[in-house]
């Protein structure tokens, strides 16, 4: 699985870190709709921290399509609700 972190390049995850992000998405998804904004930042650093953690980054000779696409840290909590708004990323 590919994983692009906005601004940061992409990386190659195990499929079995799915459900490990499906769980942040999850909580970001209900922070963002209670509007808190410090809770939301958190978890959502979380999970970029999760993929660079478990993911192995892509050389930037590597062009392939990116299976998910997750923002940057710096995402505000308005353009957050257009992104984590419904199912979030990750469709359960």
């Amino acid at each position: 699985m590919i994983i692009r972190i906005m601004g940061e390049g992409q990386y190659r995850v195990p499929s079995s870190l799915l459900d490990e992000l499906n769980v942040i998405d999850n909580r970001i998804v209900d922070l963002v709709a209670k509007e808190d904004e410090g809770g939301y930042k958190n978890e959502l650093a979380r999970l970029i921290s999760a993929v660079k953690e478990k993911g192995t980054p892509l050389g930037p000779e590597e062009i392939v399509e990116s299976d998910l696409i997750v923002p940057p840290e710096d995402l505000t909590l308005e353009e957050a609700e257009k992104i984590f708004g419904g199912s979030g990323l990750i469709e359960d």
